[in-house]
């Protein structure tokens, strides 16, 4: 049986890093991107050659479109995309961010998002795009992280206008919105023992795993959610 290969962004930590894992160990071969950290897409990798895939580290901000294009240049085909590489700002309201934060955050959220599923769908026969959204797309983060959480709301939107772009050529798009999850994505917004804070509100009373959320990226990816598409599912121990 052929192999199935696929492009996960963001693949050096956190929810990226667990796919890699996951998605070797369920028989994928894996581009890895990376922005920054090159020992931790590097780290990925070498776990995912350990569970006998094949796996390519590539270098780009996907907030530039020209590394976009540079990345791709590298992928001649692909059979799925998980859309996961983003970024956070510190904790502010809405009055202490200035255009340049919020340029950053929509080019990286939000256009790159697009512009990498656009170069995936165009070297899609059949596949599949889990975007990797937040419940912050829900609950807005008023005075925390407005503008990702407004970021998150777009990813959403998107993921139902391509899927129904895109289901007569046999591709699903959906998106998976985790919730209080226990990554480093906290500590780069300034709070390192956020998740920790707020896992007693959560209603299972727990923070959640980057495997937990890997677990329901790689069921969407698969055969047996073969008619689900245009969806945001929640990881978020019902938060």
């Amino acid at each position: 049986m052929t192999r199935k290969t696929i492009l996960i962004t963001g693949a050096s930590a956190g929810i990226g890093a667990a796919c890699a894992r996951l998605a070797a160990e369920r028989g994928y071969d894996l581009y890895l991107n990376y922005n920054s950290d090159a020992a931790g897409a590097e780290a990925s990798a070498e776990a995912a050659r350990a569970a006998g895939a094949t796996a390519t580290v590539l270098q780009a901000d996907v907030g530039d479109p020209e590394a976009i294009s540079a990345m791709f240049a590298h992928i001649p085909r692909l059979d799925g995309l998980i859309n996961n590489a983003g970024i956070v700002g510190q904790t502010a309201r809405l009055t202490d961010m200035d255009h340049a934060r919020l340029k950053r955050m929509f080019d990286v959220n939000v256009i790159g998002a697009m512009l990498v599923a656009k170069e995936a769908v165009l070297r899609m026969d059949k596949g599949v795009i889990v975007n990797v959204s937040s419940a912050a797309a829900r609950l807005g983060s008023g005075n925390q992280y407005l503008d990702y959480a407004a970021s998150k709301g777009a990813i959403d939107t998107f993921t139902k206008g391509l899927s129904d772009e895109v289901a007569g050529q046999g591709i699903r798009v959906v998106s998976v919105r985790p919730g209080i999850i226990d990554t480093d994505i906290h500590a780069k917004g300034g709070e390192p023992d956020r998740a920790d804070r707020l896992a007693p509100k959560v209603p299972m009373k727990r923070k959640g795993t980057a495997e937990e959320v890997a677990e329901v990226i790689l069921w969407l990816m698969s055969d047996q959610a073969s008619y689900v598409t245009g969806s945001a599912i929640d990881v978020t121990g019902g938060r």
